[in-house]
């Protein structure tokens, strides 16, 4: 089994199977955090472009500034739970960080 050792010490620090925990751990939080929003302006995305398909109206700002809107109101709506979702996982890696 593959160990990390410290540099200057030699003591291991930690395993792959913690490694690759930690790992996962990191892309599920950050998948979890960052999904509504990037699907909200996915989704306003979409529509838009569907409008200037129909309209034939090719501005460049028509797509900027609803994804803009949308991604300020997500924010504001969701950042809280953003934050304490991140704050616990934080929270948690410093606690198992500890025990390794």
């Amino acid at each position: 089994m593959f160990q990390l050792k410290c540099a200057h010490c030699g003591v291991h620090v930690m395993n792959q199977d913690q490694l690759l925990y930690l790992l996962k751990e990191t892309l599920l939080t950050t998948a979890m955090v960052a999904a509504p929003l990037l699907l909200a302006i996915m989704i306003v995305g979409l529509l838009v472009s569907i409008l200037q398909v129909a309209t034939q109206i090719q501005e460049m700002t028509l797509t900027f500034i609803p994804k803009l809107i949308v991604s300020v109101v997500m924010l504001l709506v969701l950042g809280g739970w953003m934050i304490n979702h991140l704050r616990a996982f934080a929270v948690e890696m410093f606690l198992k960080a500890a025990n390794f």
